[in-house]
């Protein structure tokens, strides 16, 4: 007969084609490829199996069952039902026995499992009728839904190889006979166990046959070997009647005495791989000769190893009758007989710190592989993990009991202990009793949990006792990094892609479904892309701990057929699309993961990690969970994390949010209950505070309060108060303060001073040499307690009440409280940089900008400013500190220049205006007036609307509600004005450059006044929205502090007004003096009034020489307040010359024309005089000269052209 093997890949095809054949036009086809390679088959069979074969029916042929696996693709909008329907129906057609060939009949074909894509995503394999899924698979994937629980007929996922199952036996079913050898371990007193193996042959001979489960029959048990150490510390190994040792076993160890050598029932030792005593030993051994040859010693190869237990240390663990001490020797002894081949001695050296460090010695007669070592230790860690229960759920149960029937206790009380600390009934340890045996619950359970556990049932005035067998630990969390998470390539069948994944010690993992998969903490697989991977457009594959499924991570592919990748070959995110969002793993030993999306510029941009150590994040998960029996060991746990792990907590926002979480869930804890905190406890705290607050920390916590502020802007409307992180943390350390033991005591970290002290009357206190604090009297004896941070500017933003910008934290913040009112105390403060001025005395107020919290002053006031020290009176206890500004002007002087300067720059560009109407229907008459008078219309009315949004911005950032829309709207209008005056001053320039220098010939007035306004409101309109565009997304288009005016330090928007105004200056000033040469070097212009035309050139090159410069200077000493802000000086002129911007531009723009002055005279009627006609032309005034001089006429009346030529030199004049 053939072999199975050959006949199963031949079925496999077989019923796969029949069923998809049957009734197909091509069935013929399919039936002559079997048989063609059925012949193939056969032409390779041994000549012997060829003359064995012969015509196969049902009752005598082998039954082979082959499970067959079948992948249909069904269209999107075809329903997966449908396609099993047609299969189920398939399956029912077939007539049965089908002679498939001569020596392979198809006897049954049952349809066991169904399965397919459901509604979101994922996939369902559904049993058919009388079949149902076990309770393990059920268990690991999930019953579909409540219905199925019961009788799992359903999951959700695909199972690797496995099926449906028969729900029952409906058939019986020949028995199979099979002898199953089990070791049973039992610790005992150290006393001969002769009667506890008498018992144990006792219940042996008790068990009758019995049904283990439906299709499992136990037969017969027997008592073979019993292994045990004496009195003398010798292990022996005793045979039961019936039983016998091998003589090669036998002189391997050595009989127990000279009374088994004939018969060897008993020897010295516990022999390796699994051997026992026999039934079959008939022969009698032989004693030894006493006469060997000479043989020389023995070589032995030793190795020192050591491990490590997740567990305290503790010294007394080196006592060799302490229970960790006898439970690791025994498992490294077990472990060492079964792995490490012609042991000799396994020895437990000893314990050491660093958790808790084992280290032993083995020697053996031979040659010690690295791969049994390693297979050592992997079985100790296997051995002592269910040695100290290993704690992943969340809940642990412990069983007390039942005792000893033969005790005949009534239980009627429990009392459970933890180390020897009495452990009461709340809302995480349940008491109950069944079955005479009392269960401990233990819900969240927690590392503040581990420990030994220990019970006592009372009955009356007796009592039994039990302690549990080990030590309970909750190991480590393992954290699974894979590269890639999320990777979209290009499907190319045959390509090999690296898959990644590694996890912490002392984890192993594997690529679950895949047979040559690495095992290891860090493992690496080449995935290779078959077409049905492409059909599916992805390739989902799992890395997983083994031992632990339920602690696994998917890589996921997305195979594309086509398209060119914006973002190529990222290290993290790999390659995606445009917007395309990309995922990658975090490090060992953080959780969550890191997303960016892929931009245009070809880069994964707006990259976020929002990774938190696992540590951190199990101690979070506690914080809610906490009562006074754990809190000083969470709070130790607290601190020894955060200094343990200080770099990645400073460098990380989301650690920084977490700690903060827990210290404010800290807080709420103590603060809602009665329980105070120990001096222990707080050292903890501020330790922990400590690292918080190092300057490591500042750049995380910039970016926790600029989220916090934008957070705020988002969700103003809709949330009444958003507390910002920074806040958070004062606010718990206030709490936890609150709850500060009543005890005079100093606690002092690198960065915190906290002192604590009790006083009657008054009391004056110096911390640190940085705070003095004077309090003149109290209401009775008060227990005070100050905190002093060194660094906790850092955390806390200069924000004040004002939105004042330039602020800093120029003292020592203090934490002051008392257990009595206290409305009258002093604080002095150290300056910490003394170049800084304007000093405000402050307390953080919780409430301010909608519960960001900030600064505020109401209830303190400045008493007086030394040269190193600043005092304060303050009418309430909080927290404390000094703003100052990192420049000295004085405000109030400022102001005022501001102020009175802007209404006069007002009012004159009010009168500039109203002139300019008056006089606007003479200007229209000539080309080239009306030309000149365009932008100066334009500059006055765009420096008036500036100057009013000025004044609604000063009233906007100086209110009590700050509105930072209203405040960005300002800050838009007068950014575009101010720029509009500018580009109006560059498009007179421009006239001026086409008026003397012809180069672009002649050109329309509307033309001219087309372009004009294109650039005096076009070029102004793109850059500012450009500006709010780029900067406003990321809350940098105005002050942080809610000034109305371009943001500097953070995004540097003002540089967009800037450097168009001061290049605008730079090319007038150009174009000023290209006219200025081209004036005085034209034999032939005229300036007089008679040439009218030639002298608005000159009218027009004078207003600019005067205003250019002005403009200029102006802000010139606005960016001098940027490079140096100490300076009062530069600060006051600045004031001035930008206040006064609309005086200048009536003066010397409007004033000072004699054009104006002419027009404005001609609106009277007509009056001759003797030094010349008025009329209603561009006036008869005789002055000439290119800024106005007097030249003086006698005769009125026309002139000559020999008079107007010899005037028209404008040297002359």
């Amino acid at each position: 007969m053939k072999l199975l093997k050959a006949f199963r890949f031949i079925v496999l095809l077989l019923l796969a084609g029949y069923i998809f054949c049957l009734n197909k036009d091509y069935t013929p086809s399919f039936n002559s490829f079997f048989k063609e390679l059925t012949v193939r088959q056969r032409s390779h069979s041994h000549a012997r199996e060829k003359r064995a074969a012969g015509d196969c029916f049902p009752e005598n042929c082998s039954k082979i069952n082959v499970d067959i696996f079948l992948s249909m693709d069904t269209p999107n909008n075809a329903e997966a039902i449908e396609f099993i329907n047609v299969l189920r129906g398939a399956v029912e057609n077939v007539i049965l026995p089908l002679h498939i060939i001569d020596e392979l009949v198809l006897g049954s074909v049952n349809l066991t499992t169904a399965c397919y894509p459901n509604s979101t995503g994922g996939h369902q394999c559904h049993c058919e009728d009388q079949l149902l899924w076990s309770s393990d698979i059920c268990d690991t994937y999930g019953a579909c839904s409540n219905a199925s629980t019961q009788n799992c007929d359903c999951i959700n996922g695909i199972p690797n190889g496995q099926f449906c199952e028969p729900s029952i036996i409906t058939l019986p079913t020949p028995l199979m006979t099979a002898s199953v050898i089990t070791v049973i371990k039992i610790r005992t007193l150290k006393t001969e166990p002769t009667n506890l193996i008498q018992q144990l042959r006792e219940a042996v001979d008790i068990v009758l046959q019995f049904n283990a489960t439906t299709d499992l029959i136990v037969t017969s048990l027997n008592l073979t070997t019993v292994c045990y150490t004496n009195f003398n510390g010798q292990q022996q190994c005793q045979c039961e009647d019936q039983f016998l040792w091998s003589c090669e076993i036998c002189e391997t160890y050595g009989a127990c005495n000279n009374d088994s050598i004939g018969n060897c029932d008993c020897i010295n030792g516990i022999p390796p791989d699994g051997q026992f005593c026999e039934t079959n030993v008939t022969a009698a051994c032989l004693p030894p000769s006493t006469e060997s040859a000479p043989t020389g010693p023995p070589t032995l190869e030793a190795r020192s190893l050591s491990f490590t237990m997740n567990i305290d240390f503790d010294e007394s663990y080196n006592d060799e009758n302490n229970d960790v001490y006898q439970i690791c020797l025994l498992s490294i002894e077990t472990q060492s007989r079964i792995h490490i081949l012609g042991l000799q001695s396994a020895d437990l050296l000893g314990f050491s710190a660093g958790s808790t460090i084992a280290d032993f010695e083995i020697t053996a007669n031979t040659s010690i592989q690295d791969a049994a070592v390693d297979a050592l230790l992997m079985a100790i860690f296997s051995d002592l993990r269910n040695t100290f229960p290993v704690v992943f759920d969340n809940n642990v149960t412990v069983t007390c009991g039942p005792p000893p029937v033969e005790l005949d206790l009534r239980i009627t009380s429990t009392e459970w202990r933890r180390d020897g600390v009495l452990i009461n009934e709340d809302d995480r340890h349940s008491f109950s009793q069944a079955n005479g045996a009392e269960t401990l619950l233990i819900t969240n359970y927690f590392f503040t949990d581990n420990g030994r556990y220990q019970c006592q049932l009372f009955d009356e005035e007796s009592s039994f006792r039990q302690d549990s067998n080990g030590r309970f630990n909750r190991l480590e969390t393992p954290t699974i990094q894979t590269v890639p998470l999320q990777n979209t390539i290009l499907c190319e069948v045959g390509q090999q892609v690296s898959l990644q994944c590694s996890v912490q010690d002392p984890y192993q993992l594997e690529f679950r479904g895949i047979s040559n998969s690495e095992t290891g903490p860090a493992i690496q697989h080449q995935v290779t892309i078959t077409q049905a991977d492409c059909d599916n457009q992805g390739l989902n594959i799992i890395c997983q701990v083994i031992d632990l499924p339920l602690f696994r991570r998917e890589l996921r592919l997305v195979l594309v057929l086509d398209g060119a990748f914006t973002c190529v070959a990222d290290p993290e995110f790999g390659n995606g699309f445009l917007n395309d969002v990309g995922r990658a793993s975090c490090e060992i030993n953080e959780v969550g993961e890191k997303t960016a999306i892929c931009r245009v510029s070809g880069e994964w941009e707006d990259r976020e990690d929002n990774c938190t150590l696992q540590r951190i994040v199990e101690l979070l998960g506690q914080s809610r969970f906490l009562d006074e029996i754990t809190l000083p060991e969470f709070l130790e746990e607290l601190s020894n994390v955060t200094l343990e792990l200080s770099q990645q907590v400073t460098e990380s926002p989301n650690n920084i949010d977490a700690i903060v979480t827990i210290i404010n869930n800290v807080a709420t804890f103590v603060t809602t209950s009665t329980i105070q905190i120990s001096q222990v406890s707080m050292e903890d705290v501020l330790l922990t505070t400590d690292v918080l607050t190092r300057d490591e920390a500042r750049e995380s916590w910039d970016i926790l309060n600029l989220e916090a502020l934008i957070e705020t802007i988002e969700t103003r409307n809709t949330i009444p108060r958003n507390e910002s992180v920074s806040s958070l943390l004062l606010f718990g350390l206030e709490g936890i303060t609150s709850r500060l033991i009543n005890a005079s005591l100093n606690i002092e970290t690198p960065l915190i001073l906290l002192n604590k002290t009790t006083f009657t009357n008054s009391f004056n206190g110096d911390f640190n040499s940085t705070v003095e604090i004077d309090i003149e009297e109290s209401s009775g004896p008060t227990n005070l307690t100050v905190i002093t941070f060194e660094s906790l500017d850092n955390v806390l933003p200069p924000r004040d009440e004002n939105n004042a910008t330039g602020r800093v934290i120029n003292g020592r913040v203090v934490l002051v409280q008392s257990d009595t009112t206290v409305d009258n105390v002093s604080f002095t403060f150290d300056i910490i940089d003394e170049t800084l001025g304007n000093p405000q005395c402050v307390f953080w107020n919780f409430t301010l900008f909608e519960g960001l919290g900030g600064w505020d002053d109401e209830g303190c006031e400045l008493v007086v400013r030394d040269d190193e020290t600043v005092t304060c009176q303050c009418d309430h206890l909080t927290s404390f500190s000094i703003l100052m500004s990192p420049f000295v002007p004085n405000r109030r002087v400022l102001d005022f220049i501001t102020y009175i300067g802007v209404g006069i720059s007002m009012a004159s560009l009010v009168i500039c205006l109203i002139i300019e109407a008056l006089i606007w229907k003479e200007v229209r008459k000539k080309d080239k007036a009306h030309l000149s008078h365009i932008p100066i219309v334009n500059i006055a009315l765009s420096l008036l609307i500036a100057n009013i949004w000025f004044i609604i911005g000063a009233s906007i950032s100086e209110g009590d509600k700050k509105n930072p829309d209203a405040c960005t709207a300002a800050t838009f209008f007068i950014h575009f004005f101010y720029l509009v005056l500018f580009f109006w001053m560059l498009a007179s320039a421009l006239l001026l450059f086409y008026l003397t220098v012809f180069i672009f010939g002649n050109i329309s007035k509307t033309t001219l006044i087309a372009i004009g306004f294109s650039l005096g409101y076009g070029a102004p309109l793109i850059i500012t929205v450009i500006t709010i565009a780029v900067t406003e997304p990321n809350n940098a288009y105005i002050q942080e502090t809610v000034i109305c005016w371009l943001n500097w330090d953070k995004s540097r928007a003002l540089l967009a007004f800037v450097i168009p105004a001061l290049l605008i200056v730079l090319i007038n000033i150009v174009i000023i003096i290209v006219a200025l040469v081209t004036i005085l070097h034209s034999k032939g212009m005229s300036i007089t009034v008679q040439n009218n035309d030639n002298y608005i050139v000159v009218e027009i090159a004078r207003t600019l020489a005067i205003l250019t410069p002005f403009f200029g200077i102006t802000w010139s000493l606005g960016v001098g307040t940027l490079t140096d802000p100490t300076n009062l000086g530069i600060h006051i002129a600045f004031a001035f010359f930008n206040s006064l911007q609309g005086f200048f531009i009536l003066v010397f723009g409007t004033l000072l024309s004699r054009q104006v002055r002419s027009l404005i005279l001609g609106l009277k009627p007509s009056q001759n005089s003797g030094s010349g006609t008025a009329t209603t032309s561009f006036g008869t005034s005789s002055s000439g000269g290119l800024f106005g001089k007097r030249n003086n006429r006698k005769n009125g009346g026309n002139n000559s052209s020999s008079d107007a030529t010899a005037s028209s030199q404008v040297a002359s004049s």
